[in-house]
C-alpha cells in the first residue's frame, strides 16, 4: 500500500479547521485562516514548563495545538486547556497584564506569532478584519459580565462579612473579659479595619499611569492605589532612608498631590505603604483618579 504524500501546507488547513469553532474566529472562511495559521511559528515545551505568569505582559498570541495546559488564577482555582484553545488572548489582545499563570501539565506544542503581526494580518484582510474584532467584542463583553457578576457576589459577601464581625466584635465587647477577650477583639477590629473600601486597591493601567516622584527628583512607578495605600515598584530602599517616614509626589495624568505615609512591607517586586489621612482636596482628587481606574476596568 502506498502512503499518501505528507504535505506541510495541509498542517494550517487542519488547525484552521479548527478555529472556526472558537469565539474569536467565528465567521471566517477556512481559507483566510489558513493564510492566518501559516503565519504563526511552531514551538515545543516539556511538562512542568511555565508559559507565563500573572503579571506578565504578553507580546505574542499563542495557540495550543497539542497536549494540556493548566491555567492557574489563585492556589484553589485551576482551567485545563486543550487543543485547540488559545492561551490567554485578552492579555495578548489588549496588553493587559496577565492574570494567570500558565504551565504545561504534558508536553505540548503552541503556535505563536507576534501580537503586532497578527493584528496587520486582519487590518490588511478586511474581509475578515471586520469578523475578527466584532468578535474580540463579544469576547470582552462576555468577561466584563462575567466580571461584573464576580464582583457583585463579592460585594456582598464582604458587606455580610462586615456586619458579622463587627457584630461579634460588640459581643466581645459586652461579655465578660476573659483571657483570649482582648486578642480576639483585637483581632476582630484589625480585619475590620482591612476590610474597609479604602484598602480595595485598583492597577493603574498604561493609557492611564500614576507615578511618584521621590526627593531626589527620580519616579517610580504605581503598580496599585486606594485611599489608604499605595504599592509602588521598586524597593523600600529606592524610597526612603527612614521605612516610618516616607512622603513623595503622588502624579496621575489629571494632577498631583502630596503623599506621606510608613512602609508595611516589599512585596512582589513592590513597596506597599500605608498612607497617612489625605485633606480633603488632595482626597478628594485621589478618589476620582481611583474611580476612573476602576471604570477602565471594568471596560477592558
Amino acid at each position: 500500500m502506498q502512503l499518501a504524500e505528507f504535505r506541510e501546507e495541509d498542517v494550517p488547513v487542519t488547525i484552521a479547521s479548527s478555529l472556526k469553532s472558537l469565539p474569536l474566529f467565528q465567521g471566517m472562511s477556512e481559507a483566510r485562516l489558513g493564510e492566518l495559521v501559516a503565519a504563526f511559528q511552531s514551538r515545543t515545551h516539556k511538562a512542568g514548563t511555565v508559559l507565563f505568569k500573572a503579571g506578565d505582559v504578553a507580546t505574542h498570541f499563542e495557540l495550543l495545538t497539542k497536549g494540556e495546559v493548566s491555567l492557574e488564577e489563585s492556589a484553589t482555582t485551576r482551567f485545563d486547556l486543550r487543543p485547540v484553545s488559545p492561551l490567554g488572548e485578552l492579555g495578548a489582545l489588549t496588553g493587559i497584564p496577565r492574570s494567570t499563570t500558565a504551565t504545561a501539565t504534558t508536553d505540548i506544542e503552541i503556535l505563536t506569532v507576534p501580537v503586532g503581526d497578527l493584528l496587520g494580518f486582519f487590518d490588511t484582510h478586511a474581509d475578515i478584519g471586520f469578523a475578527f474584532y466584532k468578535n474580540l467584542l463579544n469576547v470582552v463583553s462576555d468577561k466584563v459580565r462575567r466580571d461584573r457578576r464576580r464582583l457583585d457576589e463579592m460585594r456582598s459577601n464582604i458587606i455580610r462579612t462586615q456586619k458579622a464581625m463587627k457584630k461579634m466584635r460588640e459581643t466581645v465587647l459586652a461579655a465578660a473579659e476573659t483571657e483570649i477577650s482582648k486578642p480576639l477583639f483585637e483581632s476582630l477590629d484589625q480585619l475590620i479595619d482591612n476590610n474597609r473600601r479604602a484598602n480595595y486597591r485598583v492597577s493603574p493601567t498604561p493609557g492611564f499611569p500614576a507615578q511618584v516622584r521621590l526627593d531626589n527628583g527620580h519616579f517610580a512607578r504605581v503598580l496599585e492605589v486606594s485611599e489608604g495605600y499605595l504599592k509602588v515598584e521598586g524597593k523600600t530602599s529606592d524610597l526612603t532612608a527612614d521605612p516610618s517616614y516616607w512622603a513623595g509626589v503622588l502624579v496621575m495624568p489629571t494632577s498631583e498631590i502630596l503623599v506621606s505615609g510608613t512602609v508595611l512591607r516589599e512585596d512582589n517586586g513592590g513597596v506597599v505603604v500605608k498612607l497617612d489621612t489625605l485633606v480633603d482636596e488632595f482626597k478628594a482628587k485621589l478618589d476620582d483618579y481611583s474611580v476612573r481606574l476602576q471604570l477602565l476596568d471594568f471596560v477592558v
